[in-house]
């Protein structure tokens, strides 16, 4: 009984942590993702999904159309200081929608869905990758949420 208490209180304090992003970005702030944790954001648009890994900028006018947001990992958000600092984190989270691109580019919706996954458990760890929606995961790299709840089934996923 009181493990489930746990889990709602940290179901709670994710979703207010969410809420707060959210108003940050859409009042245009510029932020990053703090560099030095394992942490990230996964950034819901109208139509996909982004993810803003460590030292990545997240807000501004990158994020406009931002519709709902998913802290990955222990996530700190802090702001850039200097001009140079700001265009390092833009080349970095220009470096994250290149990588989850050429995810993206796999013609093979079962092999984007592993490739994904396996990203997710290398970057972060099985746990946090198993605490993801498969929504997300979907939205990441264009496939269906049932493809990836098939690949997250599959004993030896490497196979795929």
């Amino acid at each position: 009984m009181q493990q489930d208490s746990l889990s709602y209180s940290k179901r709670q304090n994710r979703s207010s942590q969410a809420s707060k992003i959210l108003a940050q970005l859409r009042d245009k702030q510029l932020l990053v993702v703090n560099p030095r944790r394992k942490n990230g954001l996964i950034l819901y648009k109208p139509y996909h999904a982004e993810f803003a890994g460590p030292g990545a900028v997240v807000g501004s006018l990158f994020d406009i159309d931002i519709v709902r947001v998913l802290p990955v990992g222990k996530l700190s958000l802090v702001d850039p200081q200097t001009s140079k600092e700001r265009i390092n984190a833009y080349l970095i989270r220009r470096q994250w929608i290149r990588l989850l691109k050429q995810i993206t580019d796999n013609p093979v919706p079962l092999q984007r869905a592993q490739l994904i996954l396996n990203q997710f458990e290398n970057w972060f760890d099985t746990e946090t990758a198993a605490r993801l929606p498969d929504e997300a995961f979907a939205l990441l790299v264009g496939v269906l949420p049932q493809t990836i709840m098939k690949v997250r089934s599959q004993v030896d996923r490497l196979e795929v």
